[in-house]
């Protein structure tokens, strides 16, 4: 772990063994301890890992003035790569972080080797329905958010340690009104008006989906992302939170793919 200062703010970014550059992404309501099971795997295939805690998520520092929208993560993410000094790299993205990823490949194709997205956002489908409660969380309780969000997701395929691991960061006040935020941060127009883009960066892609994920389903999301991305769907035992479900099984295939596609 340590902290990477941008242009306004600091990131706290795991960097983890040599090689290959692969970013790695978590979405919400998580932080970049959902890839602990998975970064060994992929050091151990000669990947360097990066993975940050997105802005306003986890360590990191929020924005000024708290819009950590995703096209703003985005920009944040090449500032990163640049003070990294790393060219290009494989992007795996989580959930709404793929939202990041696939404006990042849509706007800044140069700077990705390739795209794997898990259990992620495709236009403007986004689960939204999801978090509508968080966005409404009433502020003033905020401490209580924490707590509620764990009993949920320990109701999953998700073991009690891992739940906590991702969640540890959003404790008390403070971490509430970091997860309220974040929720009220996005809006899926950010990737539904950049179909097209995205359609158009042709990046080698693959679509990674738990059968079991209950908030983003495989025929609605899954499969039209595939094919905007004109990628192999590879659907794995599991639910929504693969890279923490099944980790080794997500790290073999990424590095079945990169090595596919001449990344590795």
């Amino acid at each position: 772990m340590g902290r990477v200062q941008l242009d306004g703010l600091a990131l706290e970014v795991r960097d983890e063994g040599l090689g290959t550059p692969a970013l790695l992404l978590h979405g919400f309501p998580t932080t970049n301890r959902l890839w602990d099971g998975t970064i060994p795997h992929l050091c151990s295939a000669g990947f360097r890992c990066i993975a940050p805690d997105l802005a306003g998520y986890g360590l990191s520092e929020s924005p000024a003035d708290g819009e950590a929208r995703m096209e703003r993560q985005a920009r944040w993410l090449v500032e990163l790569l640049d003070a990294l000094q790393v060219d290009s790299a494989l992007v795996v993205a989580h959930d709404v972080g793929s939202a990041a990823g696939e404006i990042l490949a849509a706007e800044a194709p140069r700077r990705i080797r390739g795209l794997v997205v898990v259990d992620g956002v495709y236009a403007d489908r986004w689960a939204m329905e999801w978090i509508e409660s968080i966005r409404q969380w009433e502020p003033r309780k905020a401490e209580r958010l924490a707590p509620v969000l764990e009993r949920r997701l320990r109701s999953s395929t998700l073991a009690p340690d891992a739940v906590h691991a991702m969640l540890s960061s959003y404790e008390g006040e403070r971490g509430g009104l970091r997860l309220i935020a974040a929720a009220r941060s996005l809006h899926p127009s950010e990737t539904a008006t950049r179909v097209e883009a995205l359609r158009a960066a042709r990046i080698p892609a693959l679509v990674l989906w738990g059968e079991q994920d209950r908030y983003l389903p495989i025929d609605t999301v899954a499969r039209p992302l595939a094919d905007l991305l004109r990628a192999e769907l590879r659907l794995l035992p599991g639910g929504h939170f693969l890279p923490a479900e099944a980790p080794e099984a997500v790290a073999r295939e990424i590095v079945s793919f990169a090595r596919a596609n001449g990344i590795s």
